[in-house]
């Protein structure tokens, strides 16, 4: 393969890779995502032919909006369409997921993955991973969206995401569930204490958080009171949020807005706003990032699209 990227550091130069040389840590870079998608197919006893490939994205790198997600997931259906292989969407997502998970080392789930291949336009997606479901959710009363990219990076190949895995895996054995998910509220406040009690909070909270909003889209009503809950949970009991999240979070209800919170895997990146446009949400931005020497690196209206898909 020869890949190209506009967004690669000092512009598009080309990366080859060699189909029969792939593995774990190599090719390394950017490219290292192209390949694994590649890899994950061929572990599934797809042969995928040599090809170019040029890639090009609006999604800002490392800022909360799956950036790596949106890039594995357009390649996949790309392969997916030069081999003839015809898998099924789930399938795609498990590939992708290998790509990330085992190719490129990232502790990531499915949930962006599943968003990106199974998305429907003018929808939010409930996904639950218990039931193995993602249903479609009507946003079209919920009001504007709009996102701040704070341009505080994260990796989440390394450090502190990797790490709040791994506590709510030890707060889920700690109280005998395969799944975090799965725990009683009651009995997680009664057996967990310090670290691995706030994390298994904010989980169960958030996950009746989700199921009360997709409850309040279907029936019209507000949601920007959660949104707000979930931002306090995700900085509070997750410690997942940064200043500067908290900062534009803080101002953008300020400004008007319905609700607000960080959106990604945190530790940076960006803020989604319900309520506000683009335009009335830039200069509450851009007051909340001054004391920290920032400047927004990105404000721009959220319309939910349909999935990865062939354009042409």
């Amino acid at each position: 393969w020869r890949c190209w990227s506009h967004q690669a550091p000092g512009g598009p130069q080309p990366v080859e890779v060699g189909l029969d040389e792939l593995g774990p840590g190599s090719p390394s870079g950017w490219a290292r995502y192209v390949a694994g998608v590649a890899w994950a197919f061929g572990r599934r006893g797809i042969e995928v032919p040599g090809a170019d490939l040029l890639l090009d994205s609006t999604v800002p790198v490392g800022s909360g909006l799956s950036s790596s997600a949106a890039l594995t997931g357009a390649v996949a259906v790309a392969i997916d369409d030069l081999t003839g292989a015809r898998l099924e969407r789930s399938r795609l997502v498990g590939v992708c997921h290998d790509a990330e998970a085992l190719f490129v080392g990232a502790p990531t789930g499915t949930l962006d993955q599943t968003a990106v291949l199974l998305a429907e336009e003018g929808s939010a997606l409930c996904i639950d991973f218990a039931r193995g479901s993602a249903t479609p959710v009507p946003l079209a009363g919920a009001g504007p969206l709009a996102v701040v990219d704070t341009g505080v990076r994260h990796a989440h190949a390394e450090g502190a995401y990797g790490e709040r895995r791994r506590e709510c895996e030890a707060a889920a054995g700690a109280l005998g569930v395969a799944r975090l998910s799965a725990a009683d509220p009651a009995s997680a406040e009664r057996l967990l204490e310090g670290r691995l009690a706030a994390r298994a909070r904010h989980v169960l909270t958030e996950n009746a958080r989700v199921e009360e909003t997709v409850r309040r889209l279907r029936s019209g009503e507000d949601i920007g009171e959660l949104l707000m809950a979930s931002h306090r949970s995700l900085r509070d009991d997750f410690e997942a949020s940064c200043s500067e999240l908290d900062a534009v979070v803080d101002a953008a209800r300020a400004a008007g807005a319905a609700g607000a919170r960080m959106t990604g895997g945190g530790f940076g990146g960006s803020v989604i706003v319900l309520g506000l446009t683009e335009a009335d949400l830039r200069p509450a931005a851009t007051a909340a990032l001054a004391p920290f020497g920032r400047v927004p690196a990105g404000v721009f209206a959220a319309v939910p699209s349909g999935p990865a898909g062939r354009l042409l």
